[in-house]
C-alpha cells in the first residue's frame, strides 16, 4: 500500500472520508481459540470444552468475544485506515455467540472525520450465513498515515 493512502472498495483513495466502508471475511479455528485462551488466561470451559458448552445450550464451544473483536484492531492497524492508525477507544456489544469455524464478515464504516485526523468508525461483525449480528460498536482512531 502507498503511504498516506487507503484501499476503499478495491480502489486506492487519497484520503478517508465520511461514508467510506471496508469489509473483510474471516473465521477462527478451534486451535486459535485455544491459543487465545492460553495467551489471555481466559480458560473458561465454555471456550474449550464442547461437552460443557453444549450442556449450557450452545451448539459448540464459543469463541472469546475479545478474540472476535481483535479483528477490528487488525483491520484498523493494517488495512483500513492502516499503518499510522492509533486506536483511541472502542465500544463493543456482544450480540450473539461466535463458534469456531463460523464464517464471519467484519464491516467498518466511517461515521465522522475531524480536521485533527480523528475518525469515528462503526464496527460490525455478522455471520456470513445468516447475517446475524455477532458484535457491534464504534471505534475512535487517530490516523497519521
Amino acid at each position: 500500500m502507498i503511504p498516506g493512502r487507503v484501499l476503499i472498495d478495491g480502489v486506492i483513495a487519497m484520503k478517508i472520508e465520511k461514508g467510506h466502508k471496508y469489509s473483510k471475511e474471516f473465521s477462527f479455528s478451534f486451535e486459535q481459540v485455544k491459543q487465545f485462551a492460553e495467551l489471555s488466561g481466559d480458560t473458561n470451559p465454555i471456550h474449550l470444552d464442547r461437552d460443557y458448552a453444549t450442556g449450557l445450550g450452545f451448539e459448540d464451544t464459543i469463541v472469546h468475544g475479545f478474540l472476535t473483536g481483535s479483528v477490528i484492531s487488525r483491520i484498523l492497524g493494517t488495512e483500513f485506515p492502516g499503518e499510522g492508525t492509533i486506536y483511541l477507544s472502542q465500544s463493543l456489544s456482544f450480540r450473539a455467540p461466535v463458534f469456531p469455524g463460523e464464517e464471519l464478515l467484519a464491516q467498518l464504516e466511517v461515521l465522522d472525520v475531524t480536521k485533527s485526523g480523528k475518525f469515528t468508525i462503526r464496527t460490525l461483525i455478522t455471520s456470513k450465513a445468516t447475517d446475524e449480528v455477532k458484535l457491534d460498536g464504534e471505534a475512535l482512531v487517530l490516523y497519521r498515515g
